[in-house]
């Protein structure tokens, strides 16, 4: 099972620095930074984190096939992997942020993605590429350096099934966002095992990573209160799929809804604050990782029961704390405790 950190590029590249040399001290595999409009530049930002580490593996979580062309990624993402030292690793999905302000119409997006991902690899292989998709195109056009890796590893983030279907035929992982709950886990694996068999892949071949929002404090009920802002953002939004939700009990009234149905994306937590009362405890469990030490070990220990393969946190600071506390705390207490249950040494 892998841990890995997710950032956004909202704070001094200094500050980002020292948190990624924190993830690296406290044992994290992997540093993702959010290809998220219109904050620092991803793969400059990558850059930078490559020349001041050396273990950690650094990617994009998500880049997508639209706002950047597959043959950009391509050459960007081979590049960072030759300053990297064979470290990169490419998250790619359907995208959201920065499109309507780029007027980019989001068509296909599960085709979208799986083209991307075959124009990528054949460019990283060295091949002079010829492609007419169904959205990416690309003429007889190929890489003028030699990557230093044909198999840079690639994860796709899919909020739909047919995404997530399409991650398990052509993707080595696949990301899942918010999934933090063994029901749910298990029904994302079943659509994603689906996929793959479909395509006459090994299923175990296809690893799940779930992406969590993440707080830990000594004070439990603090840092569940600290993400309580965005679990009102997801469920008020709707972006996600969530299959197994109404069974569980963890939608909301649609009259509660629709009071806050129209909020541009880049808004932020800010327009689903209504919703606040009506978002329990039980909410903030089943779609983020919050508590203290014992609390977030313990949801990490089921998550690994129902079959996540490794986990990506997003840190947020419970009141009178820092973000650096969440991401020292994930790393250096509850992922050995973690790794001790499944009988690994840290």
């Amino acid at each position: 099972m892998t841990l890995d950190l997710l950032i956004l590029g909202n704070a001094p590249m200094i500050k980002m620095l020292d948190r990624v040399k924190l993830a690296e001290a406290s044992g994290y595999d992997t540093v993702w930074l959010a290809d998220e409009r219109f904050y620092r530049e991803v793969y400059s930002c990558l850059s930078y984190f490559a020349q001041n580490t050396s273990r950690v593996r650094l990617g994009p979580c998500v880049t997508d096939p639209y706002a950047r062309h597959p043959a950009l990624t391509a050459m960007a993402i081979a590049t960072l992997d030759e300053i990297s030292n064979k470290r990169a690793i490419l998250g790619i999905g359907a995208g959201i942020s920065g499109f309507a302000e780029l007027g980019i119409d989001r068509k296909k997006p599960a085709r979208a993605i799986s083209e991307a991902i075959e124009v990528i690899r054949m460019l990283l292989r060295g091949e002079t590429v010829a492609y007419e998709g169904e959205v990416i195109r690309f003429r007889e056009g190929k890489l003028n350096f030699t990557p230093i890796r044909a198999d840079i590893p690639i994860y796709v983030a899919s909020n739909g099934p047919l995404g997530q279907r399409t991650a398990g035929a052509c993707a080595d992982a696949a990301f899942m966002e918010a999934g933090g709950n063994a029901a749910e886990v298990k029904a994302f694996r079943a659509r994603l095992d689906e996929g793959a068999r479909k395509a006459g892949r090994d299923p175990k071949s296809v690893k799940l990573i779930v992406r969590l929002n993440a707080c830990i404090a000594s004070d439990g009920q603090a840092a569940r209160d600290a993400l309580r802002p965005t679990v009102a953002r997801l469920l008020g939004a709707g972006r996600l799929k969530f299959e197994t939700a109404e069974e569980q009990g963890l939608t909301l009234p649609e009259d509660i809804l629709a009071t806050v149905q129209g909020a541009h994306y880049a808004a932020g937590v800010t327009p689903y604050l209504p919703l606040l009362p009506y978002v329990t405890d039980r909410h903030i469990n089943a779609f983020t990782l919050a508590g203290n030490v014992e609390e977030v070990t313990a949801r990490v220990i089921e998550l690994r029961h129902a079959g996540v393969d490794g986990i990506i946190t997003m840190p947020f600071a419970a009141e009178g704390g820092t973000i650096e506390d969440t991401i020292a705390k994930m790393g250096s207490e509850v992922w050995p405790a973690v790794q001790a249950n499944e009988g690994v040494k840290p």
